[in-house]
């Protein structure tokens, strides 16, 4: 039992610190906060992520030329231009370490405004930081692990950020439920997202990027992430940027 009280701990606490900090703030700025807000943000996104840190930097470069380019040659991750789940995960790694490490000429309209803390990103991506955490989570499962199926949990322990990453970027553009027509195959994944804190509402997201709310067009489409800036807000840790663009259906 606690092994499974731990993965889904990482589960939920690495995905709202992906889709708070990384998604909505670094790459579309959907809300503003302090600088000492956002070093929190940064040294928790390492806690909750641990051997799978993903820099906000890298991240939210990455995320606006998947916008940018959506299902095209150009963008980061597409289903539509790889030919498997892995082949995308791994171009996609690719890509977001060339930026991480600066080997690639971005676009200034990529980087504008985007996080960025290089120190602490050197050593919280770094090999020695990601094998320490491997290290780490290998050592629990040896002393709470209970059964020899638990074992099969700890690759998930290892790559929950990547896996989070590829439902969306992989099945989040082949399966689901469309509300808008736009220019790219992105699907709303689930009708109710338990699983993914709002981040399945994908073609919502793409219709209308810089809305902090990612639900809220069907009656069902319940974004937990967004209940969270709410009340963030409501306390003054957060300033939601209010966009007011309609969510009715076009479908």
């Amino acid at each position: 039992m606690t092994i499974i009280v731990f993965i889904i701990i990482l589960w939920y606490a690495g995905l709202f610190f992906q889709t708070f900090f990384l998604h909505r703030y670094a790459a579309h700025q959907s809300f503003r906060m302090s600088r000492f807000g956002e070093k929190l943000c940064y040294v928790l996104t390492y806690i909750t992520q641990g051997s799978n840190y993903l820099s906000a930097y890298a991240y939210g470069v990455m995320h606006r030329m998947h916008h940018a380019y959506a299902d095209t040659e150009d963008d980061p991750h597409s289903p539509k231009y790889d030919p498997s789940i892995f082949s995308m995960m791994w171009r996609t790694k690719n890509i977001f370490t060339d930026i991480l490490m600066r080997r690639v000429k971005v676009d200034e309209k990529f980087t504008k405004n985007v996080p960025q803390w290089n120190r602490f990103d050197q050593f919280a991506s770094s090999w020695f930081s990601r094998l320490a955490w491997g290290v780490a989570y290998t050592l629990f499962f040896y002393f709470f692990a209970t059964a020899w199926w638990q074992w099969l949990l700890l690759p998930a322990a290892y790559f929950m950020a990547p896996i989070h990453g590829v439902i969306i970027n992989w099945f989040a553009h082949k399966y689901g439920y469309r509300n808008f027509k736009v220019s790219d195959t992105s699907r709303n994944l689930l009708h109710f997202d338990w699983l993914m804190m709002g981040e399945a509402y994908h073609n919502n997201h793409h219709k209308h990027g810089s809305r902090p709310n990612f639900g809220g067009v069907r009656w069902h489409e319940i974004d937990v992430t967004y209940i969270i800036m709410v009340l963030l807000d409501k306390i003054g840790l957060i300033r939601l940027k209010r966009v007011a663009v309609p969510v009715s259906r076009e479908l």
